[in-house]
């Protein structure tokens, strides 16, 4: 009996990232757009068990100086820009809010330090009502999706 408990506790450990209550984060990674790159950017999908909608409000590092919660807007003519969120994104109950390439994201400006292939960041997500959430999120340069930041995209703070 004790060996299946240590069993079932440990599986449930890896398959739960991070739990804070009735939120769970899953598929966290980091990547930047080259290396030495300035800014970088998280993604994650964050789904919510409770019966109760939350907000993630603000995410914090020491892996940059300024961090903050993205999205893209569509200024027409194929071009995107990124702009920051201030509200933050609602986590609906019982539902996911999927941060992803391309869409809502983590966004990491002024890299303290280059983003390296296999390494990990500390970062910490501050939810309305669950409060804060410490994570350790690998950085993966190799994985793909739909957009990646430094190809065409642009900043609200950027003056090219």
């Amino acid at each position: 009996m004790l060996k299946t408990t240590l069993l079932a506790t440990t599986v449930a450990f890896f398959a739960v990232p991070a739990l804070a209550e009735s939120l769970m984060i899953k598929d966290a990674y980091a990547r930047s757009s080259r290396p030495n790159a300035p800014v970088g950017a998280a993604f994650m999908q964050i789904m919510n068990h409770s019966d109760a909608d939350d907000r993630l409000v603000s995410v914090s590092s020491d892996v940059a100086n300024r961090v903050e919660l993205h999205t893209h807007r569509d200024l027409g003519d194929g071009v995107m820009q990124m702009t920051e969120v201030e509200n933050g994104f609602v986590i609906p109950a019982g539902g996911m809010h999927t941060l992803a390439r391309g869409g809502d994201h983590v966004m990491f400006m002024g890299l303290t330090d280059s983003l390296e292939q296999g390494s990990t960041i500390s970062v910490t997500l501050t939810f309305e009502k669950a409060g804060d959430m410490e994570l350790e999120i690998p950085v993966d340069n190799e994985r793909m999706g739909a957009h990646g930041h430094g190809n065409g995209h642009k900043h609200d703070d950027d003056n090219s």
